[in-house]
């Protein structure tokens, strides 16, 4: 339940690296909470170093857990387009590895139409070939908690990351620099 005590739902997206695509949600009027974290795999309770050694088939995701009445999943939807370069498979800018894949993990059949809407959408506007997964959300494991926030526990480390993966730059070139 929401603070307002209404429904919440989940949405679980994975866009790289999993620093990055916290921020952007955290504060979004109507997302109650972020947590980043591990989905898509086969391995019960993946640690980081498990999921970064690509082993385990999760990806670095994030799970939000939003006010439908305050924001919907489409706005969720655009704001994940915007900060994912969806052209390329199993790699986000620097980093390399299934476990860097974008997907859109769908949790109920009106979650799923809407993702494959918005990707129909961004290819058919662009004319790109969206390389990100839609596919069902199956068990979401939370990261160490030193990962939780990163950006807010570690922002100089955090922005140089950043900046040294290409992540805005890319961005830029894909969306236009007001699409963050």
């Amino acid at each position: 339940m929401s603070a307002t005590g209404g429904k919440t739902e989940t949405a679980t997206f994975a866009g790289g690296c999993f620093w990055c695509m916290e921020p952007p949600y955290d504060k979004l009027p109507g997302v109650l909470k972020t947590t980043v974290g591990y989905t898509g795999g086969h391995k019960t309770n993946p640690t980081y170093e498990e999921v970064s050694a690509g082993g385990t088939g999760h990806a670095e995701s994030i799970e939000i857990v939003f006010d439908p009445s305050k924001v919907t999943y489409g706005n969720l939807l655009e704001i994940f387009w915007r900060n994912i370069d969806p052209l390329v498979k199993d790699r986000q800018f620097c980093d390399v590895g299934s476990q860097y894949r974008t997907a859109i993990f769908f949790h109920d059949e009106a979650q799923r139409m809407a993702a494959d809407a918005s990707k129909a959408a961004i290819e058919k506007t662009k004319g790109w070939k969206v390389a990100t997964q839609i596919v069902a959300a199956t068990p979401f494991y939370p990261a160490e908690e030193y990962h939780q926030d990163y950006h807010d526990k570690n922002p100089v480390r955090y922005k140089f990351y950043r900046f040294n993966c290409g992540r805005d730059q890319r961005l830029d070139e894909l969306w236009g620099k007001a699409a963050k």
